[in-house]
């Protein structure tokens, strides 16, 4: 019984296990059928869309930056396509190694892997850096043969730009270059972050930067299907990228580049704007630099140079340079005189050479005739006691009421970034200017040397040309504008951008016609009768000679005893025709002397090519740039004679044109396909296409 019983007991307990088991595993099976329900059923489409994303990658399309023209249609900033080796650091082991074994492939110099470096340094985005631009179809099939060796590393087709009349006009087309950290996180907080995916190139100055949003367009995307490994393997959806509008600009480029071939080798500046709108046609800065070298990154070489020149061609000296005006500022002066009625145009003063104030001499110049002096006489022989006087009459705070609404002393809002305020004194100026009490006192002798554009006076050519442009047109002020117009690409609408009109200054014509003729009257009888001689039209001018430093208590200036960086500026401003002012001008060459002697010639040659069409003689543009020329020597030139520069002769062949380096990127996707690279295949044939779609868009 007791052993029948211990078998019962067995039993029951194997029964108890068993049903146990049978439960445990009907809910383990119960768990399982209730998770697949939940993903298939409930989840079924949220899990849906996930493995949708993790099958396409959304790939952006850059759009086709737009063009830059002049006002005569002449393409002044295009694009071009062009093949770029880029190395992704995030997926290469060894990024060294890896280089001196491409080095094997395709060359790679030593300012490649420099530059590289940098890129290193100033991105903390390491999806995507060039090692080497502009490769050659060789190249790109060279290493396509064994990309199989470089995980990480890929040959794209990118879009670069390009300036075809290389150092013409660079101040203020600018230049664009790559984003760098603190630009790439001002774009990202922005509302245009959505636009600049894929974008690794931004405007850095002049046009390219103040127009980038016009510039840029919209980016596009692409749809492309992936495997499990993240490989592509074929294009779903495109939507294309808009292109960039086109920006035209007010600016002559001929005239562009006349002037900048006239000042040869020297420094200095010139504005010349056209006083019934506001345009700006010709805006040079000299010496000049090559914006190309930018594109894809300049190599320090070539930005050593550049930055520490003693010439400084990277400062946009019409838009930053600002110098004393001379006696440029003597037809403004006596403007504000009869303006505030302290002096009429017959008031006489007797020039006697030297105007003693406060125990001080302030002389003239030793070829000043001197005499009685009214007002027209005083500005045709440039009298300075005469505008001595005169300021010492006004005083500085009257000086800084009358010409500030000309525009001295304050920005003139054109539209490029970086104008600065220049000088207009007066005393409170000098009250905010500095510390000390006896140094923000404003001493009556000091007054003295602002009627000659002297003493605290620096303005810029920009400030010089729109001061003229209001003074010769009554009163009537623009806001000065390089762009003449936006057109948009896709719907041809044109939209205004210049005449931008402001508040005109009260100016009574009858007094303005007084500085007008005097003017006229410099170009006939006084200091720039020489070089206008012989000319067609009518013009209205002053020379001027600005000193680049201080001389000291009865210190005689000599040019052949100083340093040719401590020379004389020379300055010139001037409008024409004087019956209907079509062109006001300022000109400054640095360190040149006399006014008419080196700045004269070169507004002279300006207005011939304005209003007559004409274009100096070889040995005249010779001549003028030696700062020798007087009136045109030489038989003048049509205007389509004047032949501008070749285009970039960095350009490979075969980015000649986008449609051609699309062709050639297509073939390069084509040998990466049949070396079984999908990936690179797919890549190379996206970037090929986006140039020739949104060229088909314009």
């Amino acid at each position: 019984m007791t052993e029948l019983k211990d078998v019962e007991q067995e039993l029951r307990r194997f029964q108890t296990r068993l049903f146990a088991a049978a439960a445990f595993v009907l809910l383990c099976f119960g768990l399982l059928a209730f998770r697949l329900t939940h993903l298939q059923v409930v989840k079924h489409e949220e899990l849906s869309v996930r493995a949708e994303n993790n099958r396409i990658a959304v790939v952006p399309i850059v759009p086709n930056r737009g063009l830059i023209v002049d006002r005569n249609g002449v393409v002044l900033a295009n694009n071009y396509s062009a093949y770029t080796l880029e190395l992704m650091p995030s997926r290469i082991d060894d990024l060294d190694a890896t280089i001196n074994q491409l080095a094997e492939v395709i060359d790679i110099l030593p300012r490649d892997r420099r530059r590289f470096k940098r890129l290193m340094d100033e991105s903390k985005n390491f999806e995507s850096l060039p090692i080497r631009t502009k490769l050659t179809d060789e190249e790109v099939a060279r290493f396509t043969a064994q990309r199989y060796r470089f995980p990480g590393v890929e040959v794209k087709a990118r879009l670069f730009r390009n300036y075809p009349l290389g150092e013409v006009g660079s101040h203020l087309l600018g230049y664009i270059g790559r984003i760098n950290q603190a630009e790439k996180e001002i774009i990202d907080e922005s509302e245009d972050a959505p636009s600049y995916r894929g974008t690794e190139y931004i405007g850095k100055l002049g046009i390219e930067q103040s127009y980038e949003a016009e510039l840029h367009g919209t980016t596009g995307f692409e749809e492309v299907e992936t495997s499990a490994a993240g490989r592509a393997v074929r294009r779903l959806h495109s939507n294309p990228a808009t292109p960039g509008n086109t920006v035209v600009l007010s600016i002559d480029i001929r005239l562009q580049a006349l002037v900048e071939s006239l000042y040869g080798d020297r420094r200095g500046a010139l504005v010349a704007i056209d006083p019934r709108s506001g345009e700006v046609l010709a805006f040079v800065s000299k010496p000049t630099f090559d914006p190309n070298l930018f594109v894809d990154g300049i190599d320090s070489e070539s930005w050593r140079e550049l930055n520490e020149s003693p010439d400084k061609p990277l400062l946009n000296r019409a838009l930053r340079g600002t110098y004393p005006p001379g006696s440029t500022y003597k037809p403004f002066m006596a403007m504000a005189a009869l303006n505030a009625n302290k002096r009429s145009p017959s008031t006489l003063i007797n020039d006697t050479g030297a105007f003693i104030f406060g125990g001080h001499r302030y002389g003239s110049p030793e070829n000043e005739r001197g005499g009685i002096m009214d007002m027209r006489r005083a500005i045709v022989e440039s009298s300075n006691v005469y505008f001595y006087t005169l300021a010492n009459e006004m005083g500085v705070d009257l000086i800084h009421d009358e010409l500030s609404p000309f525009g001295f002393g304050r920005k003139t809002g054109i539209d490029v970034e970086g104008e600065v305020t220049g000088l207009l004194p007066s005393t409170h100026w000098k009250r905010r200017a500095y510390k000390r009490a006896d140094q923000q006192k404003w001493y009556a002798g000091e007054t003295i040397s602002l009627g000659i554009g002297q003493g605290y006076n620096s303005f810029t050519m920009l400030q010089l040309a729109t001061a003229m442009a209001t003074l010769v047109s009554g009163g009537q002020r623009y806001e000065p504008r390089l762009v003449r117009r936006i057109d948009d690409v896709l719907t041809g609408d044109q939209r205004q951008i210049s005449a931008h009109a402001i508040p005109p200054i009260g100016l009574k014509p009858e007094q303005v016609e007084v500085i007008r003729e005097a003017m006229h009257g410099v170009t006939v009888s006084g200091t720039s009768t020489r070089v206008f001689a012989g000319a067609s039209y009518q013009s209205g001018g002053k020379t001027g000679t600005a000193q680049a430093v201080g001389l000291k208590q009865n210190e005689k200036y000599s040019a052949n005893r100083v340093e040719e960086r401590l020379r004389d500026h020379a300055l010139y401003v001037a409008f024409a025709p004087v019956e209907n002012p079509q062109i006001a001008v300022a000109v400054i060459v640095e360190n040149a002397g006399w006014g008419a002697g080196a700045a004269a010639p070169i507004a002279r040659r300006l207005f011939d090519y304005m209003l007559l069409g004409q274009v100096p003689s070889e040995e005249d543009i010779v001549a003028t740039r030696a700062g020798t020329s007087a009136a045109p020597i030489g038989t003048p030139r049509h205007i389509q004679d004047l032949v501008l520069p070749a285009g970039n002769p960095t350009l490979p062949a075969m980015a000649a044109a986008p449609a051609s380096a699309a062709s050639a990127a297509s073939e390069a996707a084509s040998a990466a396909a049949s070396a079984g690279d999908t990936t690179a295949a797919i890549s190379s044939a996206s970037a090929a296409d986006a140039p020739v779609r949104q060229a088909a868009q314009r």
